[in-house]
C-alpha cells in the first residue's frame, strides 16, 4: 500500500511492516454478515487475502454457524481444515471474477495459509452450546469462539457462564467478542484461556486491570492502534497475553501488523505477538 501524504511523499506501509509475517492470526471469518455491506468472505478469496499479507496461518471461526446453523458450519470448517482436505502449503485457488483484490498486497501469495478450525456455539441456547462443545472437542478442536453481539446476549446471562465453565472443564481457548468491560465477568475464577477480540484501546485499562488477577486473559492487537497501547499492555501483563487479530477479511490485516512492526516492542516481543502466543494456546495438546 503506498499512499501520499498533503506534502506529496509517498508513503509506502510496506516499508515499515519490513520482513515482518504472522505465524498465527487469533482471528478470521469464513462467511458473510447478511445485514451489512462487505465481502463475501469466500474461503479462497479469504486465504488469499491473508497469504498476501503474509499471515501464514489462521484461527477461522465460521459465519454461517454463528449467525444460522451451528452444526452444519462448524462442520464444513473442521472438513476444510483436515489435511486430507486442504493441507498447509497447498497452491491458493484462483480468484474468483470480481472479487475484490489489492494489486499492491506484497508477493509471495500463491501458497494458501493454513486453517486452524475455531468452533462457534449458539450463546442462545446453551444446552445445545454445551453438547457442541463437547462434540467439538471431541473432533480435536481447541478453540471456541463466542458471538454475543450478533446473538443477542449479554454478559450477565445465564448460558454465557454455562458455556464459559463447560469450555474451561474440556480445555478448550474462548476467543470472544463483546465488550471487555462486561465479558470479562463471565471468565472470572475459571482458570480458562480467553482471547478477548474486542478490546479497543479506549478500554485497554479495564482490561489490564481484570487480566492482572486472571493469568489466562489475552487480548487481540486489532483495536490496540493508539501510540503506546501494546507497549502499557506487554509493561503491565508481559507481550505475552497479546494476540494479532486482523477479523479479516471484514477488516483491513494491515492496520494491525503496521501497529505491530513500528510498536516499541523488543523483537522477541514482537515475534510472540505475531503468532507464537496464539501457537502456545490453540497448538498444544489439550488436556
Amino acid at each position: 500500500m503506498v499512499i501520499e501524504d498533503g506534502s506529496g511523499i509517498p508513503f509506502d506501509a510496506w516499508r515499515l511492516v519490513g520482513g515482518l509475517e504472522v505465524a498465527l492470526d487469533v482471528d478470521v471469518l469464513f462467511g458473510a454478515y447478511p445485514d451489512r455491506d462487505g465481502p463475501p468472505g469466500a474461503p479462497e478469496q479469504v486465504l488469499r487475502l491473508l497469504g498476501g499479507h503474509r499471515i501464514r496461518a489462521a484461527a477461522v471461526a465460521s459465519l454461517r454457524a454463528a449467525l444460522f446453523d451451528v452444526r452444519s458450519g462448524n462442520d464444513e470448517l473442521i472438513a476444510r481444515a483436515a489435511p486430507e482436505v486442504a493441507p498447509a502449503g497447498t497452491l491458493a485457488p484462483e480468484i474468483v471474477p470480481g472479487a475484490a483484490v489489492d494489486p499492491e498486497i506484497v508477493p509471495g501469495a500463491a501458497v494458501d495459509p493454513e486453517v486452524v478450525p475455531v468452533g462457534v456455539v449458539d450463546l442462545r441456547d446453551p444446552v445445545g452450546a454445551a453438547r457442541e462443545l463437547e462434540r467439538l472437542a471431541a473432533e480435536g478442536v481447541r478453540a471456541v469462539r463466542l458471538f454475543p453481539d450478533e446473538q443477542g446476549v449479554e454478559a450477565g446471562f445465564p448460558s454465557v457462564r454455562h458455556v464459559a465453565r463447560r469450555a474451561a472443564r474440556l480445555g478448550l481457548v474462548v476467543l470472544t467478542g463483546g465488550d471487555v468491560r462486561r465479558f470479562w465477568q463471565p471468565f472470572a475464577g475459571l482458570g480458562a484461556d480467553v482471547v478477548f477480540l474486542d478490546t479497543h484501546f479506549y478500554h485497554l485499562g479495564d482490561f489490564l486491570v481484570a487480566a492482572a488477577d486472571e493469568p489466562g486473559f489475552h487480548t487481540s492487537t486489532r483495536l490496540l492502534n493508539s501510540p503506546d497501547a501494546l507497549e502499557l499492555a506487554a509493561a503491565e501483563l508481559g507481550a505475552g497475553r497479546l494476540l494479532y487479530g486482523s477479523r479479516a477479511p471484514h477488516y483491513e490485516p494491515l492496520v494491525p501488523l503496521l501497529r505491530l512492526a513500528t510498536s516499541g516492542l523488543k523483537p522477541e516481543e514482537i515475534a510472540a505477538v505475531a503468532g507464537g502466543n496464539a501457537e502456545r494456546l490453540l497448538r498444544r495438546p489439550q488436556s
